[in-house]
């Protein structure tokens, strides 16, 4: 009998990110996984967040805001990095196959600056990369900042809004769908741009 294949490195890690949500110190690792996927790690806080507001939906504000201010601190992090470490960082990224993305994070930032932060903060790209090009080429820290908390809370409430909600038939469908939610909220924000830029 052939044996059964391990599931690779990756998949573990995910798995293990899932099993946090059980934990009685859940909110804490919840916090500390937002705060260092805005900065270095791969998996997004949502993996956590899903499964503790369906364990306890009446606390689903709570969980969302954990997340959005864990995320906004570690995008400060990120911002740190890259305003000090960008070129030693470059391989590192190389590495992670991240060049080719941050390098049209670079441009996105050239061009609209604290929009790119605000569509970031919601859409599948990774997040890191838009906090560690947002140091690298000094954005504005408080408008960084601003719109951090505004991006990423607006992605986090919405998640755990639509499963406080929807319950646990939405969970996997939320997982599958969620970088379609994504690009959703992305092109709104772009309306949202051109409207500012047409009116102002």
């Amino acid at each position: 009998m052939a044996a059964s294949r391990r599931p690779g490195a990756w998949r573990r890690l995910y798995d293990a990110v899932v099993r946090a949500a059980a934990h009685r110190h859940a909110q804490v690792w919840l916090a500390a996984l937002a705060f260092a996927e805005s900065s270095f790690f791969p998996i997004p806080p949502d993996v956590m967040l899903i499964p503790m507001t369906l364990a306890r939906r009446a606390r689903f504000l709570r969980y969302a805001g954990i997340a959005t201010l864990g995320s906004t601190v570690g995008g400060l992090f990120g911002y740190l990095i890259g305003a000090l470490f960008i070129d030693p960082l470059l391989p590192w990224l190389h590495s992670l196959g991240y060049e080719q993305g941050y390098e049209t994070v670079r441009h996105w930032f050239a061009e609209y600056g604290f929009w790119a932060v605000l569509f970031a903060g919601f859409s599948p790209v990774p997040y890191k990369l838009f906090t560690i090009a947002a140091g690298a080429l000094g954005m504005p820290l408080l408008a960084f900042a601003l719109a951090s908390a505004v991006g990423r809370g607006a992605r986090f409430f919405l998640v755990a809004g639509l499963v406080r909600w929807l319950g646990p038939m939405f969970e996997d469908r939320l997982l599958k769908y969620l970088d379609w939610i994504g690009w959703i909220f992305v092109v709104l924000v772009v309306i949202a741009y051109l409207v500012y830029r047409h009116v102002v």
